[in-house]
């Protein structure tokens, strides 16, 4: 088995001095290219540059605007891909308080904080432990990381949702799976990635959750984005996630997962125990959700 782990190393690849500071109201929420400054001149006149970051200030309605206009005239000018009509939270990073909201495609490209919730379907022995994991394939059509491997369930958490409420969301979209079946979805670490990819910066908190399912469960996917799903032995998903036919977020995933419940050889366990905690960290809700809804027990 491949032992390089990838997404080990790409979770945190990123140039910081490529980028500046984007600030607004006196907050560091993201970054973006020093490349694109002459381009945001441009698209983004209600901004300032000061030599140092990108300043931004006013209402939540004020912004929203603000980026709404620019956001148009980056993706007319090419600078912003896979355009989503979805929107997400421009988040302070320090307390997960939303400030505004902006297009989901253009977070890469200013760098700010986006939300994920993934969930590892497993399947348990006759003991109890995880034997097999449910690994999806991605649609050839997607936006992103078309045909990679994936977790059984992974989406971003929009503008309003907590990542409980994505989860129960992307549950039924992705795999069929109604609430009394996302129930038992038990919730596992945070795990953090700020790296460089095509779009721009990738500044993500994956909030992982576990999900045992019986053996007779069979995932149906409903719109579209999944091409199929296996139920693997552990062994062979974890293969997987070792190499690079698994989207990052999908292998930090499931690596973690595989080292908590310590299906791992020692050897393996013991290299990734410590990269693994690197990446993870207690993280704040958004804004107005309780931490029985980060569990997956309200409503």
């Amino acid at each position: 088995m491949t032992r390089a782990w990838p997404a080990l190393a790409a979770a945190r690849a990123c140039d910081a001095a490529a980028r500046v500071p984007f600030v607004v109201n006196g907050r560091s929420v993201g970054s973006v290219a020093r490349a694109h400054l002459p381009a945001l001149r441009e698209a983004a006149p209600g901004f300032g540059f000061d030599g140092m970051a990108l300043h931004g200030e006013g209402s939540p309605a004020a912004l929203s605007a603000m980026l709404a206009e620019a956001n148009a005239a980056l993706r007319a000018a090419g600078l912003i891909l896979a355009w989503r009509d979805e929107p997400f939270a421009l988040y302070d990073p320090a307390t997960l308080a939303p400030l505004a909201t902006m297009e989901r495609a253009a977070c890469r490209f200013w760098g700010t904080l986006t939300l994920g919730a993934h969930c590892t379907g497993w399947v348990a022995d006759a003991a109890g432990r995880p034997e097999r994991l449910w690994i999806a394939q991605r649609s050839a059509t997607k936006a992103t990381d078309p045909g990679l491997f994936d977790n059984l369930i992974g989406g971003g958490v929009p503008a309003g949702q907590s990542p409980a409420d994505a989860l129960r969301r992307e549950g039924w979209e992705e795999a069929g799976l109604r609430p009394a079946q996302m129930g038992g979805a038990r919730a596992g670490p945070v795990l953090r990635l700020q790296r460089d990819i095509r779009e721009g910066l990738q500044h993500e908190w994956l909030y992982a959750f576990d999900l045992q399912l019986p053996a007779d469960v069979q995932p149906h996917n409903q719109d579209g984005e999944v091409a199929g799903f296996r139920c693997l032995p552990v062994g062979d998903a974890v293969a997987l996630a070792a190499g690079d036919a698994m989207t990052v977020d999908a292998a930090l995933v499931t690596l973690d997962f595989a080292h908590r419940h310590r299906l791992l050889p020692p050897r393996d366990a013991q290299r990734l125990g410590a990269r693994l905690q690197a990446l993870r960290a207690a993280a704040p809700l958004p804004g107005g959700f309780s931490g029985a809804e980060w569990c997956g027990q309200s409503g």
